[in-house]
């Protein structure tokens, strides 16, 4: 009976040192800073198709500060006639 009973003991103490723990193989910071990095890439190739491909401009023009310049005066330009 006690040669049971330390037996049960030893056992779980074996289980408690054993225990598991979990390690990230990527930090949760890194994660972050992926993330962002991905949403302005997705946003840059989003307006480059959206210019380029679906408004038949040149992929690269979306760039340009007077491409979006007149993009702001068509967008004013609509607001105001309402």
């Amino acid at each position: 009976m006690n040669e049971e009973r330390q037996e049960e003991k030893q056992t779980e103490q074996k289980k408690q040192r054993w225990t598991w723990q979990r390690t990230r193989l990527i930090p949760i910071w890194l994660r972050l800073v992926i993330v962002v990095f991905l949403m302005i890439i997705s946003t840059v190739l989003g307006a480059m198709i959206g210019y380029g491909v679906i408004g038949d401009g040149k992929p690269f023009d979306v760039f340009k500060p007077s491409t979006w310049q007149r993009i702001v005066d068509i967008v004013e330009k609509d607001g105001k006639g309402q």
